[in-house]
């Protein structure tokens, strides 16, 4: 039956990146606003349609706010320790209440859960659903089932095209005229009133209903789980472990891949177009996030990680592509969508992302290190994993001269860019090592040999001795962060001049109000081919952190730390950049980016052993060069 609408709509409002919090399931996620308002939610997965996409325009294009009824903010609000069990305390005139979110481990389809608990007095509590599928474009059929009209508990299906989500909840609810699902009730002290949301394919048969009490013990149970395995014993404990839980939360479980973030289109700039979908695999990101893992005891992932890198580049290592989809796809192409507006109107909005398609030279570097790296924290020596390294090695070894887009994935002219000769230099040395740590064999003299080729040519080409610094590219007039990983690598010692000169280079001419930008947008005549500026990228200061470390001012190094945690929002998420002058995360949310440099700095200043890569922050003791 089609369902009578009453009532008006709710109006939303932009809020800032930082008021989000995260819930997910390893296979999607949501974010969850200050206001009680979830204003991004995909499904099934991470990089499907969204139904909820407030977060990109406004109430149109779909959220569900679940909150008093008097409005406002939450007064506080945490995740249970070392869970993505989100809870929010509103106090109010009348009483207060919990909103308890979390989206359970996947079983046969994805849950969202939010139960209101009553704490204290009676409050008042507005629920409404506006569910928009296809990034907000398309309101769906709504219909009630197996129930008389108002009479708890209320069930309705909203289908469109190959979408459908229940809605479950033991309260009255209407549908108003713009198709919004709203509820008015009250708890009191004592009382729990759970809503659930569950999404199916509408041509297959709707999935059991879950208990949302049980299955948030369930939830509870799940990380509770998987937080124990961490064996970090450092400083800044509760920092590292909410980033670790953040990292897992954006693993895509049936594939192991590597989500770089939940969101797309976050802006680097507020009104700019400097707006990207990350809701996909990097290697290089996976990779760093995977070094973080191996360093505070989580091995597993790195088997699950592995064996997606050995479905996803099947084939030629020629065609070995920068980011995948989640499933490992080779498509994802880039388009626009005018139906959004953008988040507080920075347009375009972006899905797919064209930087798929680039030649970014340190990927064969940091893929090759990676797989070292597992091999070194413990996984078995596989034979498929060392066919693929040679195959990706022997890429190399006629390419690592080839001009590239960088690891910013610049939209300008392919350059000689320092980083990706450095990595492709890692890469050669992790190869080396291989052979001579480990029962396997390669052509090692060639490699030899190889290896001290590129350590040449970047020594000569990439250092400029009059400014005592390495540039951006062979010839640049501008600098780079990733320089700052020269002697990570092992490429050159921390003692090294060269090094010291860059550290301190990159930290004069990159450093806003203390923090770093990847490079100036306007050097070399906009190097990156874009518009517009952005703010500081959060993984180049946690860089410069682990150098200033390096170079033996550790106390600079951890009052820059201790700074960048007090970048976090009040849950311990971090964005991509932050934006020094109006105090405010860019880009997109959670960051994993972020979180890896956040854990590995805080291992680099715990004096935590290193398990011996690039992405993990600590050098492996290069010979001396030539």
């Amino acid at each position: 039956m089609r369902v009578v609408r009453t009532g008006p709509s709710v109006t939303g409002v932009a809020r800032r990146i930082e008021d989000y919090g995260l819930v997910g399931d390893l296979q999607t996620a949501a974010l969850v606003g200050r206001d009680g308002s979830v204003d991004w939610l995909c499904l099934p997965d991470f990089d499907s349609p969204a139904c909820f996409a407030a977060l990109l325009g406004d109430e149109r294009h779909g959220y569900w706010s679940l909150a008093p009824a008097a409005g406002g903010t939450c007064t506080a609000r945490r995740y249970r320790p070392d869970t993505l069990v989100l809870e929010s305390d509103w106090e109010t005139p009348e009483g207060s209440v919990r909103v308890i979110d979390f989206m359970p481990p996947r079983g046969e389809a994805p849950d969202i859960v939010r139960i209101v608990e009553g704490v204290r007095g009676r409050v008042a509590m507005t629920a409404d659903v506006c569910l928009r599928f296809d990034y907000g474009s398309v309101v769906p059929w709504l219909t009630r089932t197996g129930i008389v009209r108002n009479a708890p508990p209320s069930t309705l299906t909203a289908v469109a095209g190959p979408d459908a989500v229940s809605i479950d909840a033991p309260v009255p609810v209407e549908v108003d005229d713009a198709g919004t699902v709203r509820a008015r009730f009250e708890v009191a002290a004592g009382d729990r009133v759970p809503f659930v949301l569950t999404y199916h394919r509408s041509y297959l048969p709707e999935p059991d209903p879950i208990d949302a009490e049980a299955a948030l013990v369930e939830t509870e149970d799940f990380w509770r789980s998987w937080a124990r395995q961490t064996t970090y014993d450092g400083g800044w404990q509760d920092a590292v472990r909410r980033s670790l839980v953040t990292l897992k939360a954006l693993t895509y479980a049936p594939t192991g891949a590597i989500a770089a973030a939940a969101t797309t289109s976050l802006p680097e700039e507020i009104g700019g177009s400097r707006n990207w979908d990350y809701r996909f695999c990097w290697l290089r990101d996976a990779a760093f996030t995977l070094v973080a893992l191996l360093g505070t005891g989580h091995v597993a992932e790195a088997g699950e990680w592995r064996e997606w890198l050995l479905r996803a580049v099947a084939g030629d290592p020629a065609d070995l592509q920068i980011m995948y989809a989640l499933d490992g796809r080779r498509r994802i192409p880039e388009r626009t969508l005018a139906g959004l507006p953008g988040y507080e109107g920075s347009a375009p909005v972006r899905i797919g992302n064209g930087a798929a398609g680039q030649f970014q030279l340190d990927v064969w570097g940091e893929a090759l290190d990676a797989l070292d790296v597992a091999r070194r924290a413990g996984l078995h020596v596989d034979e498929d994993a060392w066919r693929l390294q040679n195959a990706l090695m022997d890429f190399l070894e006629g390419h690592w001269s080839d001009l590239d887009n960088s690891l910013w994935e610049v939209r300008g002219p392919r350059r000689a860019f320092v980083h990706s000769r450095v990595m492709a230099w890692a890469g050669v040395d992790r190869m080396v090592r291989t052979v001579e740590d480990f029962p396997l064999e390669g052509p090692v003299d060639r490699w030899r040999a190889l290896r001290e080729t590129i350590r040449a040519d970047v020594l000569e080409h990439g250092y400029d001795a009059e400014r005592r610094t390495f540039t951006q590219f062979y010839g640049s007039d501008g600098l780079d962060a990733s320089l700052l990983l020269i002697p990570r690598v092992g490429f050159l010692p921390w003692s090294d001049p060269r090094v010291v000169g860059t550290v301190e280079a990159v930290e004069r001419e990159l450093s806003r109000d203390g923090l770093l930008l990847r490079y100036h947008t306007h050097a070399d005549g906009r190097v990156d081919g874009l518009p517009g500026e952005e703010g500081t990228f959060l993984i180049c200061s946690f860089w410069l952190v682990d150098a200033l470390h390096g170079v033996g001012r550790h106390d600079d190094a951890v009052r820059l730390f201790e700074r960048l945690l007090g970048v976090r929002n009040d849950l311990g998420l971090l964005a991509e950049e932050y934006d020094v002058r109006t105090g405010r995360q860019l880009g997109n949310v959670p960051q994993a980016f972020s979180h890896v440099g956040l854990v590995n700095s805080a291992r680099v200043l715990s004096g935590a052993p290193a398990p011996g890569a690039a992405a993990a922050g600590i050098s492996e003791q290069p010979e001396e060069p030539r």
